[in-house]
């Protein structure tokens, strides 16, 4: 018989903390793989007659707040997008997601393409 090992708990982290190691949106680097976590701002839906992609911005700012630059000027932005499709399950306006994929430039805003998410809360109906 094969015994898996067992994850042990993080001691430091109290009830309902999560260290995620996700990085805030504001804070990202310039590219390279990175995990990161925010609140998606906005969904881009492209014309039938266009290819087939859907985007969605992602900020820091959470529901209800100001979406001002934080105290180092620097207000987090990041375009997600997966190629290839026209809608992606669960990405709305007002979800948390933690996104993990390769981060590069396009348009002068941070971008990640096709990476793997997932959703943290999302927002009810109001």
């Amino acid at each position: 018989m094969v015994r898996k090992p067992h994850r042990l708990a993080d001691p430091g982290a109290g009830e309902g903390q999560q260290d995620t190691g996700a990085l805030p949106v504001s804070r990202l680097p310039e590219k390279g793989r990175v995990t990161c976590q925010g609140r998606i701002d906005s969904v881009t839906f492209l014309p039938a007659d266009q290819a087939a992609a859907f985007s969605a911005i992602v900020s820091d700012a959470g529901p209800g707040k100001a979406q001002a630059a934080p105290a180092g000027g620097r207000r987090g932005r990041l375009r997600v997008v997966w190629l290839g499709r026209r809608r992606v399950p669960g990405i709305e306006t007002g979800a948390e997601i933690r996104l993990e994929g390769m981060l590069s430039r396009s348009a002068g805003l941070p971008t990640m393409f096709n990476p793997r998410y997932e959703i943290l809360s999302r927002q009810e109906d109001e």
